[in-house]
């Protein structure tokens, strides 16, 4: 309730500052003008000129039941007569000023915010809210909005997160915000919670009445029901129990648990816990520490999870990116948001370079920091582990263990995971070709509509000549629609997780259902945040957040220093927060509209531009995956502890000095990669020599 207060007495110190720039209407007492909208007759005839110094200002008029939307200047400079264009809601609109007025028709209805712009600058923004009022003398309000209100409601989110340590809370109320300025900022009781209200009735019923959300939501519910699953009727434990007979030295049984946690790359959260209690027993055996092995765990987790192509992530991901990147301006053709992940993987450097890492401290039997002093414990006294804090309860974990009994076969793993994969391959191959076909048609293509022929065309689709294999399946999958391949693939699997569940005799259907519903649960916190995400996005697309953050750091940050400020700032909101996928939603909405704005308005063709976008796009997830690591209060690294049976602190304090050495790496990577535009294989390759000589230098061997 404190903070509430505090929230509350925030937004009334905001109304205080912008009410000197609240302004009525002056009515219908306008001298009226002609529709100011050009014409194309009139575009040769008419003087243009150009708005610099003026600030604009509006007024609403009402001619015979119409409303239209007078725009004015002061006129302190010269008098304004002739064609300007202006932007309106981020169109540019050419109009008619006549004596340093212009008119144009706008339906204003209940309210309306209307961004109106004269450059690219900040000060050529102003933001208006138009609504109407019970006064006969100025019929409607006009509420000037700083520009600057936009950043409020994502700021809101963040600070509130930082303060609670808690997601959901702080992205309703950061919602509930952004309503309260869209509404336009009435500090009343009854507006404040009307604005409450159109947290719900607006912006989450509206993320969640959209046909891409939904398949994200369905999608993500039956990932997570087919894991519950497997991992119940013994099937990814058998798989587990077939890989660690490969464990026989301390080098190979780290081996064996890296390849483990790569295999199991579906979902974090049942890598995280299988990986780390099936392989407990086989690394103690060989004295290799539990903060080690705890590394391992959480460090193939998430990395895995974040960029494999069939994840419990990759809905998610496809979602912000879906609806961040179709509302650019100035990108003629939207590329595939499969299309958009699989490019950004070439910037991905953290989860991979991390993967990387891990094989270099194995084969050079090299570690440094708290880990080496934990590693010469357990090898020396034969103490894996310290004595256990209240964090390694092992009470959560029972929910995945293999029912009593159960046969521990393999396939029963093996066959719904490879069915997701498969289903998921045909599936953006089918929708891709369907797609295709339809782009071919609209261009005048008559020919057979086989799958050879469609493939054989692609070209067509191309504005080159020639295109290679890879190219040609780039825009293939790309014309794919992901959602309903996905959608194909999950439910495959949970139906071939079911089946062979309930025919094995493993489990009654009644249990397996049961079994099924959890899995639904356990994705259910994710999903809120992930509805609660979109709604958040909706409301800085409303308020023309990207617009604030790029009219003020446009002139001051260069394109190529934006991989490197998003690594940092999202690494410090998923330190704070404890949850990638929080980090995600808050920063996806405004790094991707930021990063292409800032771009085009230095003069960046969309040819130079995308590898900077790509970069940003991935550099959100993994500096997410990189705050996560960091933080004692991840749900991640917290079950890496659970798993591996290992004290958290100790946990936290041996991962977090490997964690920062691969995130400065990926720093400057992100950089030098956009400066120098090297290939991809070449950048990961200066990574992994970076850090096999920091380990050569720094690291010493474990006897």
């Amino acid at each position: 309730m404190k903070y509430l207060n505090y929230l509350l007495v925030f937004l009334f110190s905001i109304n205080v500052v912008v009410a000197q720039s609240d302004t009525t209407g002056m009515g219908n007492n306008t001298i009226p003008l002609v529709d100011s909208i050009i014409t194309t007759s009139e575009k040769e005839t008419i003087e243009e000129i150009e708005i610099i110094s003026e600030q604009f200002y509006v007024n609403v008029l009402n001619k015979e039941g119409v409303e239209r939307l007078e725009i004015y200047t002061t006129c302190s400079d010269v008098l304004l007569n002739g064609k300007a264009t202006i932007g309106i809601n981020g169109a540019a609109t050419e109009v008619i000023f006549e004596d340093c007025k212009t008119e144009i028709p706008m339906e204003i209805g209940d309210g309306k915010l209307i961004l109106l712009s004269k450059g690219s600058s900040y000060s050529d923004y102003r933001l208006v809210h138009i609504s109407p009022q019970d006064d006969v003398t100025n019929p409607y309000r006009i509420k000037y909005i700083p520009l600057w209100l936009s950043i409020v409601p994502p700021l809101v989110a963040i600070i509130l997160a930082l303060l609670f340590k808690e997601v959901i809370i702080s992205l309703f109320v950061g919602i509930w915000a952004g309503a309260f300025i869209v509404n336009g900022m009435r500090f009343d009781p009854i507006s404040i919670v009307l604005s409450l209200f159109d947290v719900v009735q607006t912006y989450i019923i509206g993320a969640l009445s959209d046909g891409g959300h939904l398949s994200v939501l369905l999608f993500s519910l039956m990932i997570g029901g087919m894991v519950a699953i497997i991992s119940r009727n013994g099937g990814m434990a058998g798989v587990v129990k077939r890989l660690s007979k490969y464990a026989k030295t301390p080098r190979s049984t780290e081996l064996v648990t890296w390849f483990l946690g790569v295999a199991i790359f579906f979902d974090d959260y049942a890598n995280t816990l299988i990986v780390g209690n099936t392989m407990r027993p086989v690394t103690d055996k060989f004295k290799i520490s539990r903060e080690k092995l705890a590394y391992i765990v959480d460090s193939t987790a998430a990395p895995v999870a974040a960029i494999a192509f069939i994840t419990t992530w990759i809905g998610v991901e496809l979602g912000y990116i879906k609806d961040n990147m179709q509302n650019l301006a100035g990108m003629e053709e939207v590329p595939g948001a499969y299309s958009v992940f699989l490019s950004s993987l070439q910037y991905s450097f953290y989860p991979i370079l991390t993967l990387g890492f891990i094989l270099i401290l194995i084969f050079t039997r090299r570690d440094y920091g708290a880990m080496y002093k934990a590693e010469v414990r357990a090898r020396t006294t034969g103490e894996v582990s310290k004595k256990r804090g209240e964090a390694t309860s092992e009470g959560d974990m029972e929910d995945l263990a293999p029912v009593k009994n159960a046969p521990l076969n393999w396939y029963n793993a093996v066959i719904p995971v490879a069915a997701v994969i498969s289903v998921t391959i045909v599936g953006l191959v089918a929708t891709g070709l369907d797609t295709s076909l339809a782009s071919l048609v609209d261009l005048g293509y008559k020919g057979d509509s086989s799958m050879g022929a469609i493939w054989a065309n692609l070209d067509l689709l191309s504005d080159s000549e020639s295109i290679s294999f890879f190219e040609r399946l780039g825009i293939l999958i790309g014309n794919a629609d992901s959602y309903v391949a996905l959608i194909w693939a999950s439910l495959s699997g949970l139906i071939l997780g079911i089946l062979l569940t309930i025919g094995g005799r493993i489990m009654k259907i009644e249990d397996t259902m049961n079994t099924m519903l959890a899995g639904f649960k356990t994705m259910l916190p994710a999903l809120i945040i992930l509805a609660l995400a979109w709604s958040l996005g909706t409301l800085t697309e409303e308020l023309n957040t990207a617009t604030f953050l790029t009219s003020t750091l446009q002139d001051s940050l260069p394109p190529a220093f934006m991989p490197g400020v998003i690594f940092i700032l999202a690494g410090t909101i998923a330190f704070s927060t404890g949850s990638s996928w929080s980090t995600m939603a808050i920063l996806y909405p405004i790094a991707i509209p930021a990063t292409w704005a800032i771009c085009m308005a230095n003069g960046y063709e969309t040819a130079e531009a995308l590898p900077i976008l790509y970069n940003v796009i991935a550099t959100v997830l993994a500096a997410s995956v990189f705050g996560d690591h960091c933080s004692p209060i991840s749900d991640t690294t917290i079950l890496s502890s659970l798993a591996s049976d290992c004290n958290h602190i100790d946990h936290v304090r041996t991962q977090l000095p490997y964690a920062l050495t691969v995130g400065i790496v990926s720093i400057i990577l992100g950089y030098t990669s956009i400066v120098f535009g090297l290939p991809a294989i070449i950048n990961f390759a200066i990574g992994l020599v970076v850090l096999f000589l920091f380990v050569r230098i720094f690291g010493k061997v474990i006897d």
